[in-house]
C-alpha cells in the first residue's frame, strides 16, 4: 500500500478505522456503504479499487467465517449479482414458513452436532486376571 494511499484513508476514515481494517482485513479500503445485512455485517463498495477488490465486507463478530454472511449478499460479494440486495427490490422478500433462518457453522465449537451412540463397542481394552500365587 502505497504511502499517499494510507494518508487518503486515514483523512477519509480515521485513525481509529483504519487500525481496525488493518487488524481485521490486513488492508486499508474506503468506499460506500452499500447495506447491512441481519447479522450486522456491513458492505462497502469502492469502484475506484483493482478489479477484483471493489466489494468487501466488515464482519461484526471478532471471529469472521463465511457462514455468517446471509446467501443473497454473498452472491453480491462474488460479483453473481450486479445491484446489492438493498437496493434490488426483488429480492426483498421474507421467509416462508417452512424455511429456516440461516446459521453460521459451529464445527469445532460446543454447538457442534455430536451423535449418540448407543451400540456396545465391539472391542474392548485388555484388562489382565492376576491369579493368586499358591506358595510356601
Amino acid at each position: 500500500m502505497s504511502i499517499a494511499r494510507t494518508v487518503d484513508f486515514i483523512r477519509k476514515g480515521g485513525l481509529a478505522k483504519y487500525w481496525r481494517d488493518m487488524q481485521y482485513i490486513d488492508d486499508a479500503k474506503w468506499g460506500t456503504m452499500v447495506g447491512i445485512d441481519s447479522n450486522g455485517n456491513k458492505y462497502w463498495e469502492n469502484i475506484n479499487e483493482q478489479p477484483g477488490r471493489t466489494r468487501w465486507v466488515d464482519y461484526a463478530s471478532r471471529d469472521p467465517d463465511t457462514t455468517q454472511l446471509e446467501p443473497i449478499w454473498h452472491a453480491w460479494l462474488t460479483n453473481m449479482r450486479k445491484d446489492a440486495p438493498s437496493q434490488d427490490r426483488s429480492v426483498q422478500r421474507f421467509l416462508q414458513p417452512w424455511e429456516a433462518p440461516a446459521l453460521e457453522n459451529f464445527t469445532g465449537t460446543r454447538g457442534s452436532f455430536r451423535t449418540y451412540n448407543t451400540t456396545k463397542p465391539k472391542l474392548y481394552n485388555w484388562e489382565p486376571k492376576i491369579a493368586q500365587r499358591s506358595g510356601p
